[in-house]
């Protein structure tokens, strides 16, 4: 699994392609935890359009990056949520955890707009 990085009005935007399961659950977690070391109230927007399928591991690696998120006083936003994640978030009843956002340019407008108020 690959995820590209990239930066746009102070939010990070992730974007993993492929399956969240097995050892790809350990490359996303790496990959997350060093955008949360970087900054110190980090905001994350995760774009899950070319992701076909998460496993509970991949669930519990970004559970894991939302409760930094919210110590460093962070946020994580998610858009493109497949039906699999969203049945998978929703059946683990964890839907009102994630930020959920229609497009891109709404959620960095909504995650830079707080990064700069702070």
């Amino acid at each position: 699994m690959l995820t590209q990085i990239r930066r746009q009005n102070g939010v990070t935007i992730l974007e993993p392609n492929g399956r969240i399961m097995g050892p790809s659950v350990s490359k996303l977690r790496e990959v997350i935890l060093a955008q949360m070391e970087a900054y110190d109230a980090p905001r994350i927007l995760i774009n899950f359009e070319k992701v076909s399928m998460i496993g509970s591991a991949g669930l519990g690696a970004l559970m894991e990056a939302r409760t930094i998120a919210t110590r460093k006083k962070g946020r994580i936003g998610v858009i493109h949520v497949g039906k699999q994640i969203k049945n998978l978030i929703v059946t683990s009843r964890l839907a009102s955890v994630f930020e959920h956002f229609d497009s891109e340019d709404a959620a960095v407008y909504s995650l830079s707009i707080v990064s700069k108020v702070q």
